[in-house]
């Protein structure tokens, strides 16, 4: 039976989004192609008619993943995304959470696609916190995309530190809630002076 155009398109979305999950969970290495096939619920000689490699898969998944994770902000302020980002519920949702917190170090050791397609997604998040504000100075422009640039550092640095302690562990919640605490405090030190 022939598939249809609609359905090769489909299935090669369904394949991103699966790994896009799968990978968050366990990294580029703790996933084959076979296995995510298998999950995706299609063949594993199939991969190949959709990718040319695992590696343009997983740029396709990252860019995925990122934009996922841009799209948490959508109606909301800093204060809200900084109180959801590093709260215990993403902290345990590994292969639903933030893609640059999940794989970023893995993408590290990738190729210049995948560390692109991590830029890239970056640069979209920032674009997307930041909101085009021309009434500003070039110079203050710069200062609230550095400051942006350390929130989100900030946040998924903690992130990072809590995910690598116990699920349990006391030190997992504290790392969470005093890099929000100090995110939120600087963010408004910086809109009260500034």
């Amino acid at each position: 039976m022939k598939v249809t155009k609609a359905q090769v398109e489909a299935n090669r979305a369904h394949i991103v989004e699966t790994a896009c999950t799968l990978f968050r969970e366990r990294g580029y290495d703790g996933v084959g192609v076979a296995e995510l096939m298998a999950t995706a619920g299609l063949t594993h000689g199939g991969f190949y008619r959709h990718f040319g490699s695992k590696a343009e898969l997983m740029a396709e998944a990252a860019a995925c993943g990122v934009a996922k994770t841009t799209s948490m902000l959508d109606g909301v302020d800093m204060a809200e995304f900084i109180g959801h980002y590093l709260s215990r519920e993403h902290r345990d949702d590994r292969s639903g959470g933030c893609t640059l917190a999940a794989l970023s170090g893995d993408a590290a050791r990738q190729s210049d696609a995948i560390k692109a397609t991590f830029a890239t997604g970056l640069e979209s998040l920032l674009a997307e916190l930041l909101g085009a504000d021309n009434t500003r100075s070039e110079e203050a422009r710069r200062q609230t995309r550095a400051q942006t640039i350390d929130t989100i550092a900030h946040a998924l640095g903690a992130l990072v530190l809590s995910r690598a302690c116990p699920d349990d562990s006391p030190l997992a919640d504290e790392i969470l809630q005093t890099c929000r605490t100090a995110i939120l405090d600087s963010r408004e030190a910086s809109t009260t002076t500034g």
